[in-house]
């Protein structure tokens, strides 16, 4: 009778585990994560999350199944936000300032010749200022997930002649960012069409526009230098990609999961900020070969276009975000 309780207790035992790692394993199914960004595949923040990606998967085990839809192919760059927030797609990148009146404090590191610093820039990823952002995109539904940095050193490229002191841009039909940023501009005379990145190629070809406002880097990648022969290289201000998921999924998925996302954002955010330093320190001599007039910005004529540019961004900024900027600011200040 003990012999056949025995058995009997180890038969349950037996079903009880193997009914707990069916449960398990069924918790822990694979998730798909459809991730979508605007980036040509030659970008190296492109390269980055690509990166990403695979680490991802790796420190999951493999329960997390990332697909990267790149240049535009999933969502435009307008439309990601929104189809993340409403569940359409799992996942996706944008810069910071694409968020414009949404989430204005995110355009915070457009301020210009204010944050680029790489001792600041460094520390961003789980700063108290990137916390606080963090918290203004989940109310908007959205959770981040990285900070990729993607630049401190812009590009103002032109054709005929450089734009390099205040009074070259008056008239001049610019790529905008967003209002905030473009306050400065028209405050040095421009005429500016915010626009993304992937669109000002064609823009400058046609003439839609006659000058461009990009990163350093994305001059080499996305080949202007076939419709420009000038560019000035400015510290004008720095850009993150950051990369950000559906609230309702992430909360779906097992905290081996979440730490797994966790970790390979941590790591992908230092993979980001070594590859900007590494492509934007090249892309002056590629720029030049490819014969292109490369000036960079003196601190005296950062200076002339700080004293015109700063002011008009700091009232627009003050406008959009009121207490919470200066609350934002105080804690940059203190980095």
């Amino acid at each position: 009778m003990k012999k056949k309780l025995a058995i009997l207790t180890g038969a349950m035992l037996v079903s009880s585990v193997g009914m707990m790692a069916l449960s398990g394993a069924a918790y822990a199914a694979k998730q798909t994560m459809r991730c979508s960004h605007q980036l040509p595949p030659k970008h190296h923040i492109a390269k980055v999350i690509d990166r990403w990606a695979a680490e991802v998967e790796a420190q999951s085990g493999g329960t997390i199944d990332v697909q990267v839809f790149g240049a535009n192919s999933l969502r435009g760059a307008k439309q990601n936000i929104a189809a993340v927030a409403k569940g359409d797609i799992e996942c996706a990148f944008s810069v910071n300032f694409q968020w414009g009146k949404t989430v204005p404090l995110m355009s915070v590191t457009l301020r210009p010749y204010t944050l680029t610093k790489l001792d600041v820039l460094s520390k961003w990823d789980g700063s108290e200022a990137a916390k606080f952002l963090e918290g203004k995109l989940l109310e908007k539904g959205v959770r981040n997930i990285n900070w990729l940095f993607t630049t401190r050193m812009s590009a103002f490229t032109s054709k005929g002649r450089a734009l390099i002191a205040p009074a070259d841009f008056k008239g001049v039909k610019i790529r905008g960012i967003n209002s905030l940023n473009d306050a400065g501009l028209i405050a040095l005379g421009a005429a500016p069409s915010a626009m993304s990145g992937s669109k000002v190629y064609q823009a400058l070809s046609t003439g839609v526009i006659d000058a461009g406002l990009t990163d350093i880097s994305a001059t080499v990648s996305r080949k202007y230098y076939e419709v420009q022969d000038h560019i000035t290289v400015s510290p004008l201000f720095s850009v993150f990609f950051h990369g950000y998921v559906n609230p309702a999924w992430y909360d779906g998925l097992t905290q081996a999961q979440k730490q797994a996302l966790e970790t390979a954002g941590k790591k992908s955010a230092q993979w980001a900020l070594e590859a900007t330093e590494a492509t934007a320190k090249n892309a002056p001599a590629k720029l030049r070969e490819k014969g292109v007039k490369v000036h960079i910005h003196t601190d005296a004529e950062i200076a002339a276009m700080k004293a015109v540019m700063a002011p008009a961004f700091d009232k627009a900024f003050a406008k959009a975000t009121g207490a919470d900027g200066v609350k934002l600011l105080n804690m940059i200040s203190k980095m």
